[in-house]
């Protein structure tokens, strides 16, 4: 069973309400249809009932057994309002602004749905650009406690399951955060770590990756990295980690136990951070085209409650796999 078809299987156990709050694109309607078909999760769709009926019929999408709520006919919009008002009272967000915002802009809509209880996740970003959906999400939904930070991961899926867990690794963070500090390293460790337990079902082993390997090279940029390493042990944190390290000490068991012998992790890491988002995001892309693996993400991670972002480029599948994706980080 692929990755996918494993996270849609555990979606289906215990369904969860997704928004998706972009329902002018076609793409969405057919991913709704696709999700309801399958029955991974609820569907929330944002807009005029009226017109999303008539788009799916244009575009021959099934959306019955979704729920379609106008924020202009909304009931409940007073108490949106007045929450916004309260999050933002030290921007000083007056109360017409905010009635603005929740009647016009429907991913800040979304995301106070779930922050008030009224959904569990958001998957955004296919007609809007990835700033939008991340200041919504930030602004309404927050970070996780404990948590500082937001950012990204991707689960790399390897075609001969040489490395990782049977070829499953993940990667953070690849497209969010250009320079992260030690204490924001830190961060995307344990967040990384949850989305591999939650979403993937992998116990994590988390290596923090460098160009040295315990002590190997001296440089502020290897500083960083043992620093972040140090937040960790004072975290006291829940899953196995350990670096700075080389890649090839991460992943590769002979050079894991020369380079690093005394580490619980080294050799066998299914969880990579990467030091900034340069390093990250070119390698993922180079595993993604030389080793033909499939790239499941940017999986947006640290916040509060689950809001994914979506490549404008995206396809139907990528939309439907990934509100199963959201149901998953689901935490009750």
């Amino acid at each position: 069973m692929g990755l996918i078809d494993s996270i849609k299987k555990n979606a289906k156990k215990k369904l969860r309400t997704i928004v998706l709050p972009e329902s002018q694109d076609e793409r969405v309607l057919l991913a709704a249809q696709i999700v309801l078909k399958e029955k991974t999760a609820n569907i929330i769709l944002i807009g005029d009932e009226n017109k999303i009926k008539e788009d799916a019929l244009k575009a021959g999408a099934n959306i019955e057994g979704a729920s379609i709520i106008n924020p202009l006919e909304f009931d409940g919009i007073d108490a949106y309002i007045d929450e916004l008002v309260e999050l933002r009272a030290k921007k000083s967000l007056s109360k017409k602004d905010a009635t603005q915002i929740m009647k016009t802009e429907p991913r800040f809509f979304a995301c106070m749905m779930v922050r008030l209880g009224d959904a569990q996740g958001v998957v955004a970003g296919s007609d809007s650009p990835t700033s939008d959906v991340l200041r919504a999400a930030m602004q309404v939904i927050k970070t996780a406690p404990g948590i500082k930070t937001v950012s990204s991961s991707f689960v790399m899926e390897t075609a001969d399951g040489k490395f990782g867990d049977n070829g499953l690794i993940l990667f953070g963070d690849c497209a969010v955060l250009p320079n992260p500090t030690s204490e924001q390293l830190a961060d995307i460790a344990a967040s990384t770590a949850a989305t591999a337990k939650n979403v993937v079902g992998l116990e994590p082993r988390v290596a923090m990756l460098s160009f040295s390997t315990m002590g190997s090279a001296s440089h502020p940029l290897v500083d960083k990295v043992k620093d972040a390493v140090s937040i960790l042990n004072n975290r006291n944190v829940d899953f196995a980690y350990g670096g700075e390290m080389q890649a090839d000490a991460a992943i590769v068991e002979a050079i894991g136990k020369k380079k690093a012998p005394d580490s619980k992790v080294a050799g066998s890491a299914n969880v990579l951070i990467f030091p900034d988002l340069q390093s990250g995001n070119i390698g993922y892309k180079l595993v993604q085209r030389f080793a033909n693996a499939q790239a499941h993400g940017p999986i947006i991670q640290g916040l509060n409650k689950p809001v994914n972002d979506l490549s404008r480029g995206c396809s139907v599948e990528d939309i439907s796999n990934l509100v199963a994706i959201t149901a998953t980080q689901v935490v009750d």
